[in-house]
């Protein structure tokens, strides 16, 4: 069930050629309150006119438009008289499409670069006449389309942009939609905003409201169950359901025993019998019996398989208990049908299972999933909108298999708390140093290492453990984050007085690629 449709009255569609920015695109737009959607280049253009967009944006792509069989797009899209912003390969697509010139680039530009703009534009009329953008481009617009004027250049590509305002055509050769570009989104608003003429109707009060209302109007007096983790997306998408239909709801909280340290009862205080909400909320102590299936195992694919099979098991046999339901609720958002290939351009349409593996075998008839349209900031938003406390909310990203994947190697119950505590004691420093909203994800991970260490004299022979901290925009690419080295000085000290068993800590700095976000 799909609450964007009474809200995308007004909508403007990226279509994704491939480009690593393309759900920035999108998410970009959306902070201009109008509401967004990601479709494949492959898309028919009869889908594309009978969705009435009020604009059209083309994304950037890895590819050389000029070659037989890279992405493109039939040229009716331009002369549909809906505005069309092309990005970095859709400014060159719309360019070659329509009678100009694309060809490989003399000068490469990539990273920040002094553009100078021709304020008469429509795009730029409130933009500083030379601005820092941010290039990333092998081919160069070497000749405009007829029809078009050059509207902004650096000092290496004469095209930086490009339009055709009486057919509401434009074209910019870098990157609007990421921080690096400063005006970036000033350029994004005028379009949506001015040249599309939407009026900025999308707001996360009214999703909510029109959600619960939908979500009400749906079940009737229907049975739902929900599968809660106490990750933000689980957590946001059965509070929108205890609002609309109360003690109808059924919460069952599986505690695998490898939650972080205190997560388990922090879940309970929010969702559970003394919680501000009327639900059925049942809470599994599980630990145990995930630790006896996870002993000996060391190999991190088959950890993975074990905890998410028992996790389906133990939410069976609870479904069980309960009997037929009417529908089952998934926290599934917006990234994971861009990713699963519902969307954008991974062209594979798969029908929902993207989500989480949740059973085919749960006696239930219709699947909702009240946050599917909504990106991770979005969901943020809409969980303060409706009261979650913010502690919850701004909840560190915690995968599935939760420390399972933090341990490496076999996972024990001793193993688990070393990692708990040592991780607390992470998360407390980096928050009292004001820096856990700055930060994109850190955690602590216990390496499967032992080193000789010497403490009050006494010789140890101890476990190391590694602090990983990294900044993502899109989680596909990462950088290690720069903590102040005081910082880490004190989470070191902390961690090895406090924390019985590790007497080593290590920080790590590599990024993605090569490395993992996670450990394993």
């Amino acid at each position: 069930m799909n609450m964007g449709q009474e809200l995308s009255k007004e909508k403007v569609i990226v279509i994704d050629f491939g480009g690593q920015y393309n759900q920035l695109v999108a998410r970009r737009v959306r902070e201009c309150n109008v509401y967004c959607e990601i479709y494949s280049y492959r898309t028919d253009i009869e889908q594309i006119k009978a969705m009435n967009p009020k604009g059209i944006i083309l994304t950037g792509g890895p590819n050389s438009c000029y070659e037989a069989d890279s992405p493109t797009y039939t040229k009716e899209l331009f002369e549909l008289g809906i505005p069309v912003l092309g990005l970095c390969y859709g400014a060159q697509l719309m360019m070659h499409v329509l009678g100009g010139k694309v060809e490989k680039a003399p000068v490469r530009e990539y990273g920040k670069t002094e553009v100078m703009v021709d304020k008469s534009s429509p795009l730029f009329g409130d933009v500083a006449a030379t601005t820092i953008c941010w290039m990333s481009h092998f081919d160069y617009i070497s000749q405009i389309a007829p029809g078009f004027k050059i509207t902004a250049h650096t000092a290496d590509c004469p095209v930086a942009a490009a339009e055709n305002a009486e057919k509401n055509l434009y074209a910019i050769q870098f990157h609007p939609e990421v921080l690096h570009t400063q005006e970036g989104t000033k350029m994004l608003y005028n379009f949506v905003r001015g040249v599309c003429g939407c009026a900025g109707t999308w707001r996360m009060d009214s999703f909510v409201e029109n959600s619960i209302k939908a979500i009400r109007e749906k079940v009737g007096d229907g049975k739902v169950l929900c599968a809660l983790s106490g990750g933000v997306d689980s957590s946001v998408a059965a509070v929108m359901l205890a609002k609309a239909i109360g003690d109808q709801l059924t919460c069952v909280f599986v505690d695998h025993g490898l939650l972080r340290k205190n997560e388990g009862d922090e879940v309970e205080e929010v969702f559970g019998p003394n919680g501000p909400y009327e639900l059925n909320f049942i809470r599994v102590n599980a630990q145990e019996r995930f630790y006896g299936k996870l002993a000996g195992v060391e190999e991190p694919e088959q950890k993975r398989k074990i905890i998410g099979e028992e996790f389906i098991r133990v939410f069976e046999e609870e479904a069980k208990k309960i009997g037929a339901v009417d529908f089952l609720v998934q926290g599934t958002i917006y990234p994971d049908v861009v990713e699963s290939g519902l969307g954008g351009e991974s062209a594979v349409i798969k029908s929902h299972h993207n989500v989480g593996g949740l059973p085919d075998y749960v006696d239930f008839k219709e699947i909702i999933e009240p946050l599917r349209d909504l990106f991770k900031d979005e969901v943020r938003k809409a969980g303060l909108e409706m009261g979650i406390p913010e502690k919850l909310v701004f909840r560190q990203p915690f995968p599935g298999p939760g420390l399972g994947i933090r341990i490496i190697g076999e996972v024990t119950a001793d193993k688990v708390k070393i990692v708990q505590d040592a991780d607390a004691i992470y998360r407390e420093e980096v928050a009292n140093a004001g820096m856990d909203r700055t930060i994109g994800q850190y955690f602590a991970a216990l390496t499967n290492m032992r080193s000789v260490g010497v403490m009050g004299d006494e010789r140890t022979y101890d476990y190391a453990v590694a602090l990983r901290a990294v900044n993502t925009v899109d989680f596909m690419t990462a950088e290690a984050a720069e903590i102040p080295f005081e910082v880490l000085q004190k989470v070191m000290s902390r961690i090895i007085n406090e924390v019985k068993g590790v007497n080593r800590v290590f920080y790590d700095l590599t990024s993605k690629p090569p490395g993992t976000i996670e450990f394993e």
